[in-house]
């Protein structure tokens, strides 16, 4: 009965044809087909007889949104899960595709950046460099100064939680903290950190920077891997994962992957600076000055991830991507590294951060006060930090 209502409709002039659909919705013919083939705009009608398509012009406005949607490069399956949604919803889901968007193109940003620096200095380097210099390595002139990193690592269930899902590691190679969630949460942070222990490369500072990139970028591929097996037997696979914020000494510069909202500040000459971006839904709507950093430490909504290291890549409830941030960091004697998960970051303001960092004799008592400031502010989360200092090597 329902077929034949709608057949009357379309002889009556209540539906359109395909073609006349496609100019309203500024959408070919070819794409109102393969749209149909997904699943992802039906036709109101379609012909028992000779296949002709219908379209009830109320389908206007969401044909409209798939066009918008495919415009700023949304995936097909994912503007499905758009358009299932309420305005709200969708709107949300939106902002977040776009947030992970921009992150992305801003790690990228910031490698090219880095590799325009990189040449330039080499450029010059090999301009003023007299035809018979002899090749002196790439650890730079003799008589460089030898650097060493002491450290100290803490992990902290606070005081509401019952289980830790943090795992923090310091060792004169590696500075790794992860903050896990989900079923197989501390799975995840776990094998993600064991992950980077093997790591052979950039000894003695041996590795170009070249290399060093390539190697930071198959790091952190590995401790993808690594999170996908772990949490492989969980239900949701795809609902559990973990942030990864880790450090990698060659002996001359730090490599950074960095995933997540777990962060690392540098202390130097008495200032602390955060070197690392959130990647996260609030972080984007300060980004895009929807709010203030005022604003988002009392920001009421979830703590949605835009990138973290999940499980099977299926649609999940967190927005997220696998692909860490990396670049390489020039180290200073006397600067002080702290890298430190949400559980610290999100409750202990940055003044009080940097008062503790810079009071601490030595890592293990700047760890140790860094836990105790998260837990006078309540202690509503897990908490890893690890801290790190370069020094002269003796």
């Amino acid at each position: 009965m329902e077929s034949e209502g709608r057949a009357v409709g379309a002889a009556s002039g209540e539906l359109v044809t395909i073609g006349e659909f496609a100019r309203l919705s500024r959408l070919s013919a070819k794409a109102l087909r393969r749209y149909d083939e997904l699943g992802l705009l039906r036709p109101a009608l379609v012909d028992p007889v000779n296949g002709y398509r219908y379209y009830d012009p109320v389908q206007v406005e969401g044909a409209r949104l798939v066009a918008w949607l495919r415009r700023i490069g949304m995936p097909l399956n994912r503007i499905g899960r758009v358009v299932a949604l309420d305005a709200g919803a969708a709107a949300v889901e939106i902002r977040a595709y776009w947030a992970r968007v921009e992150a992305e193109t801003a790690a990228r940003r910031d490698l090219a950046m880095y590799l325009v620096d990189h040449l330039s200095a080499e450029g010059r380097t090999m301009s003023r460099m007299p035809d018979n210099a002899e090749n002196t390595g790439s650890s730079g002139s003799a008589g460089a100064v030898a650097l060493a990193i002491r450290c100290a690592a803490l992990t902290d269930v606070g005081v509401v939680r019952t289980a830790n899902q943090d795992a923090a590691f310091a060792g004169p190679r590696l500075l790794a903290v992860a903050d896990g969630f989900g079923e197989g949460g501390a799975e995840a942070s776990a094998a993600a950190i064991e992950a980077l222990k093997p790591s052979a490369w950039g000894r003695d500072g041996a590795l170009s920077a070249a290399d060093l990139l390539n190697a930071l970028e198959d790091t952190a591929d590995s401790a993808a891997r690594a999170v996908r097996d772990a949490v492989a037997p969980c239900a949701a696979p795809d609902g559990s994962g973990t942030t990864l914020t880790a450090m990698l000494w060659t002996g001359s510069r730090l490599g950074l992957v960095h995933i997540g909202d777990s962060r690392a500040y540098l202390l130097r000459g008495g200032e602390l600076f955060r070197i690392t971006h959130d990647h996260s839904l609030v972080q984007s709507m300060i980004d895009d000055g929807s709010l203030s950093p005022e604003e988002a430490s009392s920001h009421p909504g979830p703590a949605l991830l835009l990138k973290a290291l999940v499980g099977e890549a299926r649609p999940a409830s967190v927005a997220v991507a696998c692909r860490a941030d990396v670049r390489l960091q020039e180290v200073l004697a006397g600067d002080r590294y702290l890298l430190c998960s949400d559980g610290l970051s999100a409750v202990v303001d940055a003044a009080d951060l940097r008062a503790a960092v810079v009071a601490a004799d030595d890592p293990q008592e700047a760890v140790r006060r860094l836990a105790g400031l998260a837990r006078e502010a309540g202690g509503p989360d897990n908490v890893a930090c690890v801290v790190a200092d370069v020094v002269v090597e003796e």
